[in-house]
């Protein structure tokens, strides 16, 4: 190869080095001092975040922002040290940020829904919530999805997007819940006497919320039969177990003073239909 060559390559290679070394000797500085600082904040940050006692996922989630966000500033600085125009990042910055968010629409819902919910909390970990009929244990929330474990032992996988957008009926937000009891019985029986009863049965259990009322009222008076509720409160992780001691607790108390419930009366109309057809036929 012609010598001319390589002695062409070699000016032009020291004519960059003259005129680009400087800033390249520049750039890579700044790149270590850059990681080295970053490594310094990132230290702080997660060190600020453990004492605010955050969500482990949105911990996560902000750390990860956060590194893209400093090693992108550092990226921005190395090119301006470099001689590439502001104009040409924000550009490539734009683009990129048009094209994933076309392809991640879903995802970005369920991003900006996972972010509400680890900063608004309606629910946490280990909270019984019922979302879009669905009603279970929450076992873990991600910054894009959410779990929650049923009472029968189904893992149900719900869209942050989603969630945050339902109603969320949370069952365990408040220490307390009251339990609801819906009973029926016959006209001849005495309101004063089933109370009485009742609220006996009722205030019998260990778990009662004690400063909370126990009442029992009569709420409906139907064709055959008068419709009673009773009431009472306790803690909200004891809500299920007690509902079902409660319950049969009632049951024994009424068995015990003679009390029956009412068994709905059927009228037989088909035959009544085929008698009366047949008094037209006659």
């Amino acid at each position: 190869m012609d010598k001319s060559f390589w002695v062409r390559v070699k000016d032009q290679f020291f004519t960059f080095l003259l005129e680009s070394g400087p800033e390249i000797i520049y750039a890579l500085v700044a790149i270590i001092i850059g990681m080295f600082v970053i490594k310094i904040l990132m230290r702080i940050l997660k060190r600020i975040l453990r004492k605010t006692k955050l969500e482990l996922s949105l911990r996560t989630f902000v750390e990860s922002l956060s590194i893209f966000v400093f090693y992108g500033f550092l990226f921005f600085i190395i090119g301006s040290i470099l001689g590439i125009k502001t104009s040409s990042f924000l550009a490539v910055f734009g683009a990129a940020g048009i094209a994933i968010g076309l392809a991640l629409q879903g995802s970005l819902a369920n991003f900006a829904g996972g972010v509400l919910i680890l900063v608004f909390k309606p629910f946490q970990v280990d909270d019984l919530i019922e979302v879009n009929s669905n009603l279970g244990f929450v076992q873990q929330i991600d910054i894009l999805y959410t779990q929650i474990k049923t009472f029968d032992g189904r893992i149900i996988t719900m869209p942050n997007g989603i969630v945050s957008n339902s109603d969320v009926d949370n069952r365990t937000k408040n220490d307390h819940r009251r339990i609801d009891l819906k009973l029926k019985f016959s006209f001849d029986a005495d309101i004063d006497q089933l109370r009485k009863i009742i609220t006996e049965a009722l205030k019998k259990h260990p778990k009662l919320v004690d400063e909370l009322p126990v009442d029992v009222w009569l709420y409906e008076i139907g064709e055959s039969d008068m419709k009673i509720k009773t009431r009472c409160w306790v803690a909200s992780e004891d809500y299920w177990p007690v509902f079902w001691e409660q319950l049969e607790a009632v049951k024994k108390a009424l068995d015990k003073n003679g009390i029956e419930m009412p068994i709905p009366k059927q009228e037989n109309y088909r035959g009544e239909n085929k008698s009366n057809q047949t008094e037209l036929r006659d």
